[in-house]
């Protein structure tokens, strides 16, 4: 090490008592120490060695030598024992240090907020962590006369302490401030790439990765270098350098110090009173000017210390982006390479590393998540959240409590601003990672529920059972915007298994649990096909109960009054006649009131003896809708490319045969059978108050939406190439007044009106009075369980066939059995249909060609032998999804008996 200047305070680190060094002179107190860098403040030095041990000389009138040594010799600062520091910077009275980890620590004078502690902290006599920039990974700290800086890896320059002169680079509405007691974010340079900064007594200059340099602050004596001595409070750039890269700078007192390799030259301006410009020349500089045969490295207020090395190290983390992403680290963009994290706790899970994992596993716990903050003090500061994710300690269930849970609690405290941060990273993340992430707290609810009454005390089970759903909750609503899964992938499939769904739903309805307890239904995007059958049976059932006591407490006190002709049927019976089925239903629903709809349902066909049983409502459902669907009424439109329904604009009929189609798709989902409807998905989007997109369009048309996805993705002249119209109508003397050519910048406007035309405006009065006859049967809290697609399958079930499940779940009564060879043919015949024929068989046996929402599994068949000769055909009980068949002895009997019986289903009779 060579140092010279000033040492009347011991700043020079020579160990003896000398007022100045005139030459560059040799500095043995680290000789053989391995030396890493030097700090040089007003009066006082910090002397860095590879081991991350700091030493300090010089003066300490403000406690700058974080030590109560005398300050002719280095002296270590004690205080910092604990840590590994990576790098050191000295103001006019005050030091900073930064450890390994990226925590700042600050001590000596603090009067003018240089510190960063916060107000009320004018000094202190030993290093202090700066709380408020934890979190954020540092690659540098600076300081100047009064004020600091630091510099993130991403770019992000936090500046603190005194602000007189904008040294701190704010805008025109902070300059006022005479200072600043905690670090700000200097937004301007967001995006500038950073790489360093420098401070000089009142100004402060900042190099970007790309070679710019841009200064603010104080420019009295041309220190900015911009061809003037005005103060500069916002960062500019020195425009004398633009087209060199600048590589190294350094700030002096009152003067800057720039170094562009390609020359070799160093350019230099500011204050010349004592020649520390080096240029030859006197007087001060307002523009740079080049240096001859020297290449700064680090220079103090009246002394320089050169260390042979660079100023900086550019610092590279697997965790972050090769390509300068990070450095575009932003609300919307987290800069982080996912790759990279992965393969290095890939790296750490390796025997090798197991004893450095332990160590880091228990700093998260102890440590770093308990004091994860509600406002992070930067973005950057916000990567922890995806990184920690991707830690495989978290995954491991035995971290679930201390580490993967506390983690998701912190995340949800985040104030509202951060909080949208992660969602708008989350909607990011490839999908692979964000299903890794789900899957993860799908395992803690799962955990939980399964053992965690044993490990847990209530509260603390109910708390962080909470904190596990309420984060999945988070993932939702950030996929239902993304769409990186299928909403399906958030179902837990053993949730009916896990807990009482019957209860559960119960106690949510009710809203009858005690404070604080959490109900799953609060959360439904977790329950799959069968819990939620499950639930909505159990409202129909609930809702049933209420209705028949209501009536039974009704009929009693008729009895009571002696006014027996007034009692209530306890179920809702429809009297139709197969001829006029329409018409009848009609008249029979019109006289229910909306209470009588939540009766269970009995339907008698005139001149038929069947007992309903299930059966008999089936075919009513089937019959109804199939009449009502017929084109002679004109009430819907049939896409022939889909084969589709959507509601025609022009139809023949009263809106109130709308409204009882409405009632009748609620009266099946509220009496669990499945009918055939072939509407489109958007209609249960709809009931769902959930907007139409061009993708439903697809699927009603699919050339039309093709066209508009066409438009919307064309790149030439729009309104040259399809001549379109956009009409936009006003409410002014019903007139349209004002039509625009369909261009560029009104393509998703386009778009838009068409699909609110389509599926909105044209068929709005259809559309409500289907809506109000479904809602009055199916509305309430209960629909707010389910996904459109959902919704849909509990209508008019799915056609997800798995016929081999069907013949695996089949029972047998009688003589009959698996082994059977009259069952043996019957499989064989069966199996040989082709598709359209196994479903009329299912709709001749079932009452319905669709399956329910459970899927195969649930479809459970009886296959009953009779005495009855082998002329006979099979006959089903549809409500009890049994077939009666003979022993027939050839398959072609068997084959040509069952092709009948199916194709001969209509009708109940008692023979």
């Amino acid at each position: 090490m060579l140092c010279w200047g000033s040492s009347a305070s011991g700043q020079l680190g020579i160990g003896v008592s000398e007022a100045s060094v005139f030459e560059p002179r040799s500095c043995c107190m680290f000789d053989g120490r391995g030396l890493k860098e030097v700090a040089c403040g007003s009066q006082h030095s910090l002397f860095l060695l590879h081991d991350g041990s700091v030493y300090a000389s010089g003066s300490n009138s403000c406690g700058q030598l974080g030590h109560e040594k005398g300050g002719w010799r280095p002296e270590l600062v004690g205080a910092l024992d604990a840590q590994k520091i990576a790098g050191v910077s000295c103001g006019q009275a005050h030091s900073l240090a930064v450890n390994e980890q990226g925590q700042v620590f600050a001590w000596g004078a603090g009067e003018g907020g240089q510190l960063g502690l916060g107000a009320g902290e004018p000094s202190t006599l030993s290093p202090q962590p700066l709380k408020s920039l934890c979190g954020i990974p540092l690659a540098q700290i600076s300081t100047g006369g009064d004020h600091s800086f630091a510099l993130s890896l991403s770019g992000a320059v936090f500046g603190w302490g005194k602000n007189s002169a904008g040294q701190l680079g704010l805008n025109d509405e902070q300059v006022d401030y005479s200072y600043r007691a905690v670090p700000c974010h200097i937004k301007f340079l967001r995006s500038q790439k950073v790489v360093y900064i420098s401070c000089g007594e009142e100004h402060t200059a900042a190099l970007t990765k790309e070679g710019g340099l841009f200064t603010f602050g104080n420019g009295s004596r041309g220190q900015l270098g911009h061809d003037s001595t005005r103060n500069e409070p916002l960062p500019l750039r020195v425009m004398e350098l633009m087209g060199t890269e600048v590589s190294q700078i350094a700030c002096g007192r009152h003067h800057t110090l720039a170094f562009v390799p390609s020359t070799g030259l160093v350019y230099a301006f500011g204050c010349n009173t004592q020649g520390q410009l080096g240029t030859g020349l006197r007087g001060n500089a307002k523009s740079p000017l080049p240096v001859r045969n020297i290449q700064p490295l680090c220079i103090g207020y009246t002394h320089t210390s050169i260390l042979f090395q660079a100023i900086w190290r550019l610092i590279s983390t697997c965790c972050f982006r090769s390509d300068d992403g990070h450095f575009k680290t932003n609300p919307k963009v987290p800069g982080i390479d996912f790759n990279a994290v992965r393969l290095l706790f890939e790296t750490l899970m390796k025997p090798a590393f197991a004893r450095l994992l332990e160590q880091a596993t228990k700093s998260f716990e102890s440590l770093l998540i308990p004091q994860l903050p509600c406002s992070p003090p930067d973005v950057e500061a916000m990567r922890i959240y995806l990184i920690l994710s991707e830690c495989p300690a978290l995954q491991d269930s035995k971290n679930y409590i201390s580490l993967t849970i506390p983690l998701a609690m912190a995340i949800l405290r985040l104030d509202a601003n951060p909080s949208k941060v992660l969602d708008n990273w989350w909607s990011l993340m490839d999908c692979e990672v964000f299903s890794r992430l789900v899957e993860m707290y799908k395992s803690i609810v799962v955990f939980l529920l399964t053992g965690g009454k044993a490990l847990l005390m209530p509260v603390f089970l109910e708390s962080y059972t909470s904190a596990a759903l309420r984060l999945l909750e988070k993932l939702h609503k950030v996929n239902l915007k993304a769409q990186l899964v299928e909403y399906n992938h958030f179902y837990i499939p053993d949730i009916s298994r896990l807990v009482d769904i019957q209860e559960d739903y119960l106690k949510w309805f009710l809203r009858k649990a005690d404070i604080g307890s959490v109900t799953l239904c609060a959360y439904p995007f977790i329950l799959n096909a069968q819990a939620k059958t499950t639930v909505l049976q159990t409202d129909a059932e609930l809702q049933m109960q209420m209705a028949v006591s209501g009536a039974n407490l009704h009929n009693v006190f008729m009895l009571l009054t002696m006014e027996p002709l007034l009692a209530r049927n306890p179920f809702l019976v429809l009297h139709v006649r197969r001829n006029l089925l329409v018409s009848d239903a009609l008249r029979e629903l019109t006289v229910y009131s909306d209470v009588d709809l939540k009766k269970p349902l009995k339907v008698i066909f005139d001149g038929e003896e069947a007992v309903d049983a299930g059966g008999v409502t089936k075919e009513f459902f089937l019959l109804l809708l199939k009449e009502l669907m017929d084109p002679i009424y004109g009430m819907f439109t049939q896409y022939s490319e889909s084969n589709l329904l959507w509601f025609s604009d022009k139809c023949f009929v009263e809106h109130n045969w709308f409204h009882l189609i409405g009632i009748i798709c609620g009266l099946a989902i509220y009496n669990s059978t499945v009918v055939d409807l072939h509407f489109p998905l958007v209609l249960y989007k709809k009931l769902l108050n959930v907007s139409p997109t061009l993708d439903d369009l697809k699927e009603l048309s699919p050339t039309e939406g093709r066209s508009l996805q066409q438009l919307l993705e064309y790149e030439g002249d729009v309104e040259e190439t399809f001549c379109l119209n956009f009409a936009v109508k006003r409410e002014k003397e019903k007139e349209l007044i004002k039509m625009y050519f369909l261009c560029s910048s009104l393509r998703k406007e386009f778009v838009h009106a068409y699909l609110q035309y389509v599926f909105s405006d044209s068929v709005q009065e259809q559309y409500l009075a289907f809506s109000s006859g479904f809602l009055k049967v199916c509305g309430g809290e209960i629909l707010s369980l389910f996904q459109p697609s959902e919704l849909m399958a509990m209508v008019v079930g799915n056609n997800n066939y798995n016929w081999e499940e069907m013949e695996k779940n089949a029972s047998y009564k009688g003589t009959f059995s698996a082994s059977h060879p009259t069952v043996k043919m019957f499989w064989e015949v069966f199996h040989e249909f082709p598709l359209e024929k196994k479903k009329q068989f299912l709709l001749f046996l079932t009452g319905s060609d669709r399956i329910p929402i459970h899927g195969m599994a649930s479809l459970r068949i009886v296959i009953q032998s009779t005495a009855a000769e082998e002329h006979y055909l099979p006959v089903a009980h549809t409500c009890y999804n049994m077939l009666d068949m003979p022993c027939y002895q050839t398959k072609e009997t068997l084959r040509h008996r069952l092709t009948q019986a199916v194709e001969q289903y209509e009708g109940f009779s008692l023979v």
